[in-house]
């Protein structure tokens, strides 16, 4: 199969299903903003030494593989057939235990603190902010378009994000910069 199919050289795309829509589609850039996302995790890896966040790192890209498929699913008929491509409320609840865990090594935040630090840890905060836009461009395509569990998902992901900054930056012994 060759890389390049020339189904798209005109501006549009399929979707899962078939349908073909602009490139421009919103739901198209949603799950553009989730690959950017996917994109800036693998960045951190390749500049990460930390063993246990780059294993949380890894699992969190496959996570956004499934999620940029449910995406490109409207008809939500992709659970059907492939269920690695499922986001459950096991994957908010697995987040959610990653951010106590991770937080425990932390002081209490007292202030805006400004992005920053080692370059993985500054590498994260962008991540973040890729993933707030993200999940306002899921947002953006209306209460129905998709399943709840993905805004929860993303939603939550990008505080786990602002944490994984934090304590990459901790583990670097660089000092948080308050605003």
């Amino acid at each position: 199969m060759k890389i390049y199919t020339k189904t798209g050289d005109a501006g549009e795309t399929s979707l899962f299903g078939g349908r073909r829509v602009s490139k421009a589609d919103a739901r198209v850039a949603a799950y553009g903003d989730v690959d950017e996302l996917n994109a800036w995790l693998g960045f951190v890896r390749s500049n990460l030494s930390d063993g246990q966040l780059g294993e949380m790192l890894e699992h969190l890209q496959r996570d956004l593989f499934a999620l940029g498929a449910r995406l490109a699913d409207p008809g939500h008929k992709i659970a059907e057939r492939v269920v690695k491509a499922a986001v459950t409320d096991a994957d908010i609840t697995r987040l959610e235990g990653w951010i106590d865990q991770l937080e425990s090594e932390l002081q209490p935040l007292r202030r805006f603190i400004l992005a920053g630090g080692c370059p993985a840890g500054a590498a994260l905060h962008v991540a973040r902010t890729v993933c707030r836009r993200a999940e306002r461009s899921v947002v953006s395509l209306g209460p129905d378009a998709v399943e709840t569990e993905l805004l929860v998902y993303i939603n939550r992901l990008s505080d786990l994000l602002f944490v994984m900054a934090r304590v990459t930056n901790h583990r670097a012994n660089q000092p948080e910069t308050e605003w």
